[in-house]
């Protein structure tokens, strides 16, 4: 297991900004199948930023939407008629307890939020969890937990061991500054192949400029057109007050 605890390297804020814009068109505009991804930071206002999106390229991946009730974000199926399997495709992406925001691409959402509840950490939660068993292409797992009271952003990867297919690398790292206008992203895939090749590196550095919408759209533009399927972005006002904005592709 891996477990980092990072800050900004860069001190230099044009350094930083070029980086940024560097990573999210490596990463994201010129990469045509991200896959899911997660970013968590700030935006240029200091408002906690959350982002989750989904692609897909079978139907059945496309059949999707996004739902946002209760302070639950879940994906959801558009026309169940055309619908085969819900493995690794429905669960709840977000859910939040006390100050904390749970975000995943899979059912260690509800893990990470029950182990929370009883007084776990983030780690020690997704302890025992493994990536995902979808020959060929063994997709890792990834979440993040923004900690408000703490200030503090946690991201995890787990990801196929490079020596067996049945055991997991565990990857956590932990972020406690985090400049304004930026956040850290985790994507599952680095491009389109078969078997699709996994995210290899740390958490990328990227920009959030704008509220809720804006950085949706932002993001949304960037991402493949072909292989899009949802977007939410949501914003934490410093009054308590969210904002948010849901963006369904295929509906």
């Amino acid at each position: 297991m891996q477990c980092t605890t990072n800050n900004l390297k860069y001190t230099n804020t044009k350094d930083i900004k070029k980086i940024a814009e560097k990573n999210f068109k490596k990463y994201i505009s010129e990469n045509i199948y991200p896959g899911r991804g997660i970013v968590i930071g700030k935006n240029n206002s200091n408002s906690w930023i959350l982002i989750y999106w989904i692609m897909g390229r079978s139907a059945n991946s496309r059949n999707r939407m996004f739902k946002y009730e209760n302070e639950i974000l879940r994906t959801d199926i558009i026309d169940c008629s055309l619908f085969n399997d819900s493995k690794f495709l429905i669960y709840n992406a977000m859910r939040d307890i006390n100050k904390n925001v749970i975000i995943s691409n899979g059912i260690h959402t509800d893990t990470i939020f029950n182990g929370l509840k009883l007084g776990k950490s983030f780690f020690s939660s997704l302890k025992f969890e493994k990536h995902e068993s979808d020959i060929p292409n063994f997709t890792p797992r990834i979440a993040g937990l923004l900690e408000q009271s703490k200030k503090t952003i946690s991201i995890m990867k787990i990801s196929k061991s490079d020596f067996s297919i049945d055991k997991s690398s565990h990857h956590f790292y932990k972020y406690s500054t985090i400049k304004s206008g930026y956040g850290y992203c985790i994507t599952t895939y680095m491009g389109e192949d078969t078997p699709l090749p996994s995210f290899k590196e740390d958490p990328i550095l990227v920009p959030l400029q704008g509220n809720a919408s804006e950085i949706a759209n932002f993001y949304w533009n960037g991402l493949n057109a072909k292989n899009r399927v949802s977007i939410f972005t949501r914003e934490i006002l410093n009054s308590g007050i969210d904002n948010y904005k849901i963006i369904n592709g295929c509906i």
